[in-house]
């Protein structure tokens, strides 16, 4: 399908072909004609330019009651017409420059109100302003365009730069113009034919929309009308231009595609790209003073970046330079692309600052010495730094014996590793990003240096700090790590090298059912029989339009090479090459036999790559050699890396990279000749392998993340990326780049709206868990002065689902047939179990899927949860969301009559997993609340709702909240402090936060003996608490403070004192021996609960003084679920306290 650009330039070569006759520019109805029918048949207003106008403007309009726009050649009506009603009613001033009269004219009219119709903009202060001439830059366009302020908020340009020679100047003419505030206004551009190259300038934003298409009603006077627009002229003489424009026709006829669903029009391709500038857009001087700039040619592989005109590109050679970047796209808000191997597409982008890493090119080797206690790997370490490429580290390791498992290509850099990286030894030793055991890289949250894992001394930059949570960090470096900063070393654990013996076989392929079968024999027969140490790929490709089937075996052996299967299913093959770790990347097929050595290195290739298991089924099978078959060029390809082995061994959320069940990394390759970059024949490649890809998706375990970037076809692909970690990567993304400072790699998604308030109703069957569950929904919607969205959701919905399916059960007769499921219950167990043994995390996996799924609720309550302790291992995946367990109780006599055959005990609904399968033993647990449900009807419920569960979203709690002041980088550079002690620097704070800690313990506070604290933050809540309650305070001191008898234990240092002090050495606390009586009921007061290792010491001093763990409370006023100090107290078997927080906060 040609694009527009190109029809244009066949247009007008036809013309000047043609006749030597004078032209003339399109009358003003001449071009509202050929404008009319481009809009009319054009897919980019409704799938591109509203929503993104929409997207990007929403923050802008939330933050101002009143805004100015100014919107340049914007035709017959207002692109801001078509935004929602709230948004366009915002607008207080509208002016336009339109220098075509009929357009004028119609738009005036579009916005003028008439009997009966609204204001398209209800809220102008003043009657639009439509300015007949065109926007010049030379020209003072400033007198009487200005809103009240004499500036404007948004100035757009929709299809209206072009046969402006002079953007650059336009641009910052618009500029000038907007809003001198801090926050600043936005000059918005869309353009067609994808490409908008303005010198000189940043962009704020940029995005694009490559498949775009213009329709044209296929008869004569519409393709006239049509062709002329494009060109944009006609011919003086009618008689020429009647010629010339049956010639125009039969262009147009020649290069549009017809469309089976639209016989009766012509198609063009016409991508579109959106750029936005704020003031910051002329900032480039001041980081070319900073950093050094690229000098000379930028080696770039990838034919995407290859054609797009970035900022600036700068050569940073020092840690130094990388963060003067960091600090100035902070500082100017704008986002940053960085260069490593150059295979990205999206590595550079047009008006965007590119970071090209190259001068970071060194290599180091940590070898242990021998006879030390350290295990190998551990004590073999390669410091790489992120401008190497694979194929140097491999030949600087080999020359001391040492391999690293990193991709298939010597060319491909740190976006590959950290992204995953698939290669020839990932079946022995796993995936490259599995090998990572450290890093180096510059924070864009922050610009500071960050150390995270091991990283040998010498490689650890001077200023560099360990942040907060640097195992998570960590984690999300190895399979995203794209995403979380700019890396400039990796450390990776090192292996012994190998030879390698490699053998080539080609199978000529005949018909489907031919094909498949040796499809179906090579994965069945040989993939599944080769050992680790083996890996057997395969390329699917056409040659002199005969199919074939490629297959590599590669072992890794320092022994003479073995037989395998491939031999005995296909033959001798070619000759057995043994090479080392460097030769291996020319030996295998695609560089050494496939279409001449593949097209002897003169092409441009698109990739995109689907993780899939069993190719020989023919659901699979089909689609693959369907897809060769439908190739648009001789060069396009399948190429499979065999998987399994050390790549499946770890569960899916050991690395950020997710998707580790697979059998063949399936490549899709378009290839073409170099010198069609940019033609039809390119984009016909491309295209190509975004169909196979959307035909091999419903098939595929997961889609490999390296390739993704901002392109919108790749949406529905960067789902699949991550597998089940994908909502904990964008939970990290919003700490580690909260600014989307690197905003064009594989997409996340944004970090969602969860429920404020989660309640886990939990019980035995029949106890009436989800009539509960309804009642209290009631309740919130009825007992509230506002109206509260509310939901209840049965987390094993999706097990029993998937059960069915299976197996064939009716899935509806589950759900709502309670004998039936209760027949069913055995191999529904069963089937649980079997699917927790090979996904070890899937209760975080159902239970993340449900909040995710109901974010737009208030409150969520949730059934079906079957492990003991569930809030103590759940609550740090949502540690914004306060959580509570009500367990529901019931007679045995009352589950029976409820159920009938139910009332054996079984807690609903698939019981078993108890707590192994999250690696507890069986341990002392207390849920939050009971509630007894014997009695019948609804009331004890309702009340019960009343009195324990709507206090929790009392406003009170929030008014409390906001007294909690938020200190970035205390007491060290990467933490965000949450000062809960300042609550009592508010006025009215300590009183509120005494009434709340009161009104919000369950038990009944004269069953209480004592309030007990620690020292230092406890004493001042827990003080206030036991005057306002009249009980005696029971204070614990660190040792040698309390007068004697004392008794004492032993206390772990506290999270805050791991900042403030070097000095990790155990402590002791204490308190007098007479202080609790033996046999007392206590409430423990703190100000916060972290990790939990002092409310550890003082439940053992409380237990050591001759309390029991059943008359043990804890009260806290703030709790950071992120440090899992719930699951520690369980672990160490304190679960049978009952624990009480008012506020929950995601930081430290």
């Amino acid at each position: 399908m040609a694009t527009l650009d190109f029809l244009k330039l066949e247009l007008r070569q036809k013309a000047t072909a043609m006749t030597t006759t004078s032209k003339q520019p399109l009358s003003d109805s001449q071009y509202s004609a050929g404008f009319a029918s481009l809009k009319q048949g054009s897919t980019a207003y409704e799938s591109f330019i509203i929503p993104q106008l929409t997207e990007l403007l929403a923050p802008l309009f939330n933050l101002r009651a009143n805004i100015s726009v100014l919107e340049i050649d914007p035709g017959p009506e207002s692109v801001f017409g078509c935004l929602s009603s709230d948004m366009r009613g915002k607008i207080q001033k509208y002016v336009a420059y339109e220098s075509n009269g009929l357009f004028a004219s119609r738009l005036e009219g579009s916005l003028a109100p008439t009997a009966g119709k609204q204001s398209l903009f209800p809220g102008l202060h003043s009657p639009a302003e439509i300015h007949r001439a065109p926007f010049e830059a030379e020209r003072n366009t400033e007198s009487g365009t200005k809103g009240e302020d004499g500036k404007f908020d948004v100035v757009l340009f929709c299809h209206s730069l072009y046969g402006m020679k002079n953007r650059r100047e336009v641009i910052e003419k618009s500029l000038g113009m907007l809003v001198e505030q801090e926050d600043g206004g936005m000059v918005v551009a869309f353009h067609r034919d994808g490409s908008l190259d303005i010198d000189g300038l940043v962009c704020h934003r940029t995005a694009s929309f490559p498949t775009g298409v213009a329709r044209v009603v296929n008869d004569d006077e519409a393709l006239s009308s049509f062709a002329s627009f494009i060109a944009g002229f006609v011919m003086e003489d009618p008689d020429a231009d009647r010629t010339l424009q049956l010639e125009w026709r039969k262009v147009c006829r020649s290069l549009g595609y017809r469309e089976d669903s639209r016989p009766d029009h012509i198609s063009f391709c016409s991508p579109e790209i959106m750029m936005t500038f704020t003031q910051h857009a002329m900032a480039l001087p001041e980081l070319m003073a900073q950093v050094p700039l690229l000098k000379g040619t930028l080696s770039i592989k990838n034919r995407e970046a290859r054609l797009h005109h970035p900022a600036c590109v700068v050569r940073p050679t020092d840690i130094l330079h990388v963060q003067a970047c960091v600090h100035w796209a902070l500082k100017n808000k704008v986002g940053l692309t960085v260069i490593g191997g150059g295979h990205s597409g999206h590595c550079v982008l047009p008006n965007v600052v590119s970071v090209d890493m190259s001068s970071f090119d060194k290599v180091a080797i940590f070898q242990g010495e021998e006879g030390s206690n350290v295990d190998w790997e551990s004590s073999h370490l390669v410091v790489v730094e992120a401008g190497c490429k694979t194929g140097d580290v491999i030949s600087r390791t080999m020359d001391v014996g040492l391999t690293v498992p990193l991709g298939a290509r010597p060319s491909v850099g740190a976006g590959l590793w950290l992204q995953g990286g698939i290669g020839h030894l990932a079946r022995q030793h796993g995936l490259a990003c599995d090998s990572i055991v450290g890093a180096v890289l510059v924070s864009v949250s922050s610009g500071q240096a960050l150390c995270v894992g091991r990283v040998p001394s010498k490689h650890q930059p001077m200023g560099a700090i360990r942040p907060e949570n640097e195992e998570s960090l960590l984690w999300a470096l190895k399979g995203a790590g794209t995403n979380f900063g700019i890396v400039i070393s990796v450390t990776f654990k090192a292996y012994p090298a190998s030879t390698y013996s490699v053998r080539n076989w080609t199978i000529l392929l005949q018909e489907n059912a031919q094909a498949r079968s040796k499809l179906s024999d090579f994965d069945e027969r040989v993939a599944m029989n080769l050992p680790r140490n083996c890996s057997a790929d395969a390329y699917l490709y056409s040659d002199a339009d005969q199919l074939h089937l490629g297959v590599t075996v590669f072992e890794s052996s320092s022994t003479k090479p073995t037989a395998t299967p491939a031999s005995t299913m296909f033959g001798p093959g070619t000759e057995c090459s043994v090479v080392d770790g460097v030769a291996l990347f020319d030996s295998e097929m695609y560089i050494s036999g496939m279409h001449g050595g593949h097209g002897g290195g003169k092409t441009s290739s698109f990739k995109r790559c689907l993780l899939l298991k069993r190719i020989g089924e023919a659901s699979v099978a089909e689609v693959l050699l369907a897809a060769i078959k439908k190739r648009p060029g001789p060069l396009c390809y399948l190429h499979l890396l065999h998987g399994g082995g050390a790549i499946g061994d770890g569960p899916a959320d050991a690395t950020a990279f997710g998707c580790r069940d697979w059998d063949f990394a399936c490549v899709v390759t378009g290839v073409w000749p170099r010198d069609q970059d940019g033609t039809d024949t390119a984009r016909a490649a491309i295209q190509w392998v975004y169909d196979v890809a959307s035909d091999l998706l419903p098939l595929c375990q997961g889609v490999y993340g390296a390739d993704l970037g901002p392109d919108v076809r790749d949406a529905s692909l960067a789902v699949m990326a991550f597998g089940s970690n994908r909502h904990r990567l964008a939970r990290l993304k919003q700490k580690w780049d909260p600014h989307n400072v690197l905003g064009y790699v594989c997409p996340l998604p944004r970090t969602p709206r969860i429920p404020k308030l989660i309640i886990l109703v939990t019980g035995d069957s029949c106890a009436g868990k989800d009539h509960c569950a309804n009642i209290w929904i009631s309740a919130f919607t009825s007992c509230t002065h506002r109206t509260i969205t509310t939901r209840a959701v049965s987390i094993s919905e999706v097990t029993k689902r998937e059960y069915a399916r299976a197996t064939g059960a009716d899935f509806t007769r589950i759900l709502g047939d309670r004998t039936y499921k209760e027949n069913h219950r055995p191999a529904l167990t069963a089937f649980f179990m079997d699917q927790v043994k090979h996904r070890p995390r899937l209760l975080e996996e159902h239970f993340m899927n449900v909040v995710y799924g109901n974010a737009d609720v208030e409150v969520l309550l949730v059934t079906g949860m079957r492990d003991e302790a569930p809030i103590s291992v759940l609550s740090h995946l949502i540690p914004d969301t306060k959580m509570l367990e009500v367990r529901v109780q019931a007679s045995r006599e009352t589950q029976v009559r409820r159920g009938g055959s139910c009332g054996n005990g079984n807690s609903e609904d698939l019981r078993g997993s108890g707590d192994g399968e999250l690696g507890f033993q069986a341990l002392e647990y207390r849920p939050s609340l009971f509630f007894d449900n014997d009695t019948t009807g609804n009331e004890a419920a309702k009340e019960f709702a009343k009195k324990h569960l709507i206090p929790w979203i009392d406003d009170d709690l929030q008014r409390l909240s906001d007294m909690v002041r938020s200190t970035p980088d205390f007491p060290r550079p990467g933490i965000e402090f949450r000062h809960v002690l300042g609550i009592c620097q508010q006025p009215g704070g300590l009183p509120l936060c005494t009434s709340l800690l009161r009104t919000h313990f369950s038990r009944g506070w004269e069953k209480m003996d004592r309030v007990v604290s620690c020292e230092a933050g406890g004493f001042v809540f827990a003080s206030a608490l036991a005057v306002h309650l009249n009980k005696p305070l029971a204070m614990i001191r660190e040792a040698g403070k309390a007068p004697p008898p004392t008794i004492s234990i032993a206390k772990s240092p506290s999270h805050m004192s791991s900042f403030n002090s070097e000095d990790m050495r155990e402590g002791r606390i204490e308190m007098g021996r007479d202080v609790v009586p033996r046999g007392s009921s206590v409430v423990v007061v703190d100000d916060v609960l972290a990790t939990g290792k002092t409310l550890v010491a003082v439940l053992g001093l409380l237990v050591k003084a001759g309390v029991k763990t059943k008359d043990i409370s804890v009260m806290v006023v703030a709790e950071f679920p992120v440090h899992r100090g719930r699951e520690t107290l369980y672990r160490q078997g304190y679960g049978g306290v009952e624990i009480r927080s008012l506020l929950v906060y995601g930081g430290v």
